[in-house]
């Protein structure tokens, strides 16, 4: 009896803390979503065409696309960061609208699986599916689907091939988009069913307008000279401006973002230890060039980036003839096919800074 009254009030008892705990956990789950941060390079990413900054000829065409509803296969080309596949998302949200924008869009990216037999089935499979629905909010629907290749130029000349009479058999439901950093790199007969779009390396002034503005917006506190040298570093790659931008501000945690705090960031070799190493060159001691190789390695920077700063800072010496500026960029030539295939970095630093002294001595 005992336990049968035991037991009565052990389930007497109202589940609340069960529902409670569901409660609280829906509720944090709530919070993390509120709280969940989202890379600036995303967060500002441009909604509709006409937040693309300075790429007014592709605007401009894809303006009137939009106005007509009509589309024909295009072909983005263009150095990274330059807005390329930013255009094409925001012209396809403008196109279908947020609720038809996942049906109607095939992303594949050089990450995805993109060989011959994922051209022969998951491409043709969605260009072969006809097309229905309209927008709710009531705005024309285009009678087309949009297949987005990003990095085509990492495909395999086969899947380029296998690609093309897709192309042609479902022009009436399908429109295709491929984005891609060297136009050389896509066959012929892809090039010449594609309307070709070349977007350009932002101008230092746009970029600066556009960094400002996400500085403005984030509260971070930035001088112009920083943003200027923001710009220079990233060269002409925004979505870099803005990475470097957000990891700086991190670092310093709301205090002023400095040239050296981006120097940190960016991996780029401050212009001291450069100037070091002309020295050094200059001085014709084998020992002292040495040292300098040596402690530029210690410090961990990058032989590949020394390749890039030293050849604007060869380029840009008056002291230096014509024939000697020649000789020299020939070497970094050689040195940065040497790094790529693998080459020891010590070596191929102190063969380049062998080639230099011997031409800043010649001067002497």
């Amino acid at each position: 009896m005992q336990a049968f009254l035991k037991g009565a009030s052990i389930s007497a008892k109202p589940p609340m803390p069960k529902d409670r705990g569901v409660a609280a956990t829906a509720g944090s789950s709530g919070e993390n979503k509120k709280a969940k941060p989202v890379p600036w390079v995303e967060k500002y990413r441009p909604k509709c065409v006409d937040e693309v900054a300075f790429q007014e000829e592709v605007v401009a065409v894809l303006k009137k696309s939009l106005e007509g509803a009509d589309l024909p296969n295009l072909l983005f080309y263009g150095p990274p960061g330059t807005g390329k596949t930013s255009t094409i998302l925001a012209a396809a949200r403008e196109l279908f609208g947020p609720e038809l924008f996942r049906l109607r869009v095939l992303e594949l990216n050089a990450s995805d699986e993109r060989g011959i037999q994922v051209v022969r089935e998951k491409v043709k499979n969605f260009a072969q599916l006809t097309v229905s629905g309209s927008r709710s909010d009531g705005k024309p629907c285009p009678p087309f689907k949009i297949v987005i290749l990003d990095e085509a130029d990492s495909m395999t000349s086969a899947a380029q091939a296998a690609l093309r009479r897709t192309m042609e058999k479902e022009s009436k439901t399908t429109r295709f988009c491929l984005i891609c950093n060297y136009i050389s790199r896509i066959i012929e007969p892809l090039t010449s069913r594609c309307s070709k779009f070349r977007f350009k390396p932002l101008s230092d002034k746009i970029q600066q307008q556009r960094l400002l503005d996400i500085a403005g917006k984030e509260h971070v506190k930035i001088s112009n000279e920083g943003i200027a040298y923001l710009v220079k570093v990233s060269e002409g790659d925004l979505r870099k401006a803005i990475t470097f931008l957000q990891s700086a501000t991190r670092l310093t945690g709301g205090k002023e973002v400095t040239e050296k705090v981006i120097t940190d960031i960016a991996g780029v070799i401050p212009a001291e230890t450069i100037d070091g190493l002309l020295a050094a060159c200059q001085s014709g001691s084998f020992d002292k060039l040495e040292a300098a190789v040596k402690n530029l390695i210690d410090e961990g920077h990058a032989a590949t980036q020394l390749v890039n700063q030293l050849h604007d800072v060869i380029v840009e010496n008056d002291n230096l003839s014509d024939k000697q500026k020649s000789i020299i960029t020939e070497k970094l030539a050689e040195v940065d096919k040497c790094l790529a295939d693998g080459a020891d970095e010590h070596l191929q630093l102190m063969s380049l800074c062998a080639t230099v002294m011997q031409q800043l001595t010649q001067n002497c």
